[in-house]
C-alpha cells in the first residue's frame, strides 16, 4: 500500500494517508486522495494500472481482489459523503440482529442535504435521509454507523404492519443486543414514528420473553383479552433428562402453549423434532396445544375457549370471560382440545 504512494507527497500526507486506509479498510474517496496530494492524473494511472480498483464512482479500494464485507461498507458510507452513516438492515448485520449479510447497503445521511447534493443512486446502495438516528460509538476511527436502539426504531418506522415491526423489537431484545429500557429512551427523543402507544407495550413484551408478533397476538388476543392466566415465554425446563423450550407455559396447571409460524409445516424436521418433544412431554402429564396463524388472530376467542377448558380441566378455578369481539365465544362449553 505504501509502494503506491506517489513520491510527491510529504511524510506528513503520507502518514495521514496510512492512517486513513488503516481506518476505513483501505478505501479512500477522491476528495480524501486529493486532500493528501495526489492529483487527479496519478488517481486515473492506478485505476487503469490495477493498483487500485473502482468501488463506487468516486470511492476507490486503494488494493486488487474482491472487497472485504468491512471495505465495502466503508465505500458505501464514503459514497454517500460527509455525515452518512451505516443505517436499518445493514446496521442491524453490523448490530447481530441478522446473521447474513444485506443484498443491498443501507446507508443514512442528515436530513439538511438536499437531495441534489447527494450522489447519484447507484445499484447495491440504498440512503435513507433522517436527523433522528444518532451514530454508535462516533469517533474517526469506527465505522459510522446507528446506534442499535436507534436501527430498531428506523426498522420499525420503515416497517408494513406492526407484526414486521414487532420482529425487529423481539430480535434485538432476545439477542441482547438493546433492552427495552434503551428503547424507550430512544422512542421518547422522536418525535415522529407510527404505533407510539402499542410500542411501549411491545418492549415491555419482548423484554418479557415473547418473541415472535404470534405470540405477542396469542398474549393480547386469546390470553389477556380473555381473562385467561398470565403464562410464561420461552421458558426452559427439563424432562426426561431433556431440555424443552415452551412459546407459553403455565407449569401449575401442566399446560404449553405453542405457536407455530408458516414455516412449521413445511420444514419435516422441525416436525420431527416437535413429535419427539410431544411424546416425552405427554409421559410427564404435560398437555401441549399448538395453533397457528390463524388461532391467535380470526378464531381467538374460539382458541381461548379451548385454552381454558384445559386449564380448568387441569386445576383453574377460572373462567374465560367474552372478550369485545361480537359474537365471542370464550365463555362457551368447547369440545377437547388438540393437545398432545
Amino acid at each position: 500500500m505504501k509502494d503506491s504512494i506517489p513520491s510527491n507527497i510529504g511524510v506528513a500526507a503520507q502518514r495521514k494517508l496510512l492512517v486513513l486506509l488503516s481506518v476505513q479498510a483501505g478505501i479512500v474517496d477522491r476528495d480524501q486522495a486529493l486532500d493528501v496530494g495526489f492529483s487527479q492524473r496519478q488517481i486515473s494511472y492506478r485505476l487503469r494500472s490495477g493498483v487500485w480498483q473502482r468501488a463506487y464512482p468516486g470511492v476507490y479500494a486503494t488494493f486488487t481482489g474482491e472487497l472485504p464485507r468491512h471495505a465495502r461498507l466503508w465505500a458505501a458510507v464514503r459514497f454517500a459523503g460527509d455525515g452518512a452513516m451505516v443505517s436499518h438492515e445493514t446496521a442491524a448485520e453490523v448490530h447481530g440482529m441478522i446473521d447474513r449479510p444485506t443484498p443491498d447497503i443501507h446507508v443514512t445521511v442528515p436530513l439538511s442535504r438536499r437531495p441534489a447534493r447527494t450522489r447519484r443512486p447507484v445499484r447495491g446502495i440504498v440512503v435513507h435521509r433522517s436527523d433522528q438516528s444518532r451514530e454508535h460509538l462516533p469517533g474517526p476511527f469506527k465505522l459510522p454507523l446507528t446506534r442499535a436502539d436507534d436501527t430498531v426504531l428506523d426498522l420499525v418506522a420503515d416497517a408494513p404492519t406492526f407484526d414486521h415491526a414487532y420482529t425487529w423489537i423481539s430480535r434485538a431484545v432476545s439477542r441482547n443486543v438493546v433492552t427495552a429500557t434503551a428503547l424507550r429512551v430512544a422512542l421518547a427523543r422522536r418525535s415522529r414514528i407510527r404505533w407510539r402507544t402499542w410500542l411501549n407495550d411491545a418492549f415491555a413484551e419482548a423484554q418479557d420473553g415473547v418473541m415472535s408478533s404470534l405470540e405477542l397476538r396469542y398474549v393480547r388476543n386469546v390470553e389477556r383479552a380473555h381473562g385467561l392466566p398470565a403464562s410464561q415465554h420461552q421458558t426452559r425446563g427439563q424432562l426426561n433428562g431433556r431440555t424443552h423450550f415452551k412459546d407459553n407455559w403455565y407449569p401449575e396447571y401442566l399446560l404449553a402453549v405453542e405457536i407455530d409460524g408458516p414455516t412449521y409445516h413445511s420444514n419435516e424436521q422441525v416436525q420431527r423434532d416437535k413429535e419427539r418433544d410431544n411424546a416425552n412431554l405427554a409421559t410427564d402429564d404435560v398437555k401441549t396445544l399448538r395453533f397457528g396463524p390463524v388461532d391467535v388472530t380470526e378464531r381467538a376467542c374460539e382458541t381461548a375457549a379451548m385454552v381454558g377448558a384445559t386449564l380448568r380441566r387441569n386445576g383453574w378455578q377460572g373462567a374465560p370471560r367474552p372478550c369485545r369481539r361480537t359474537g365471542c365465544t370464550a365463555g362457551r362449553v368447547t369440545s377437547s382440545p388438540r393437545a398432545s
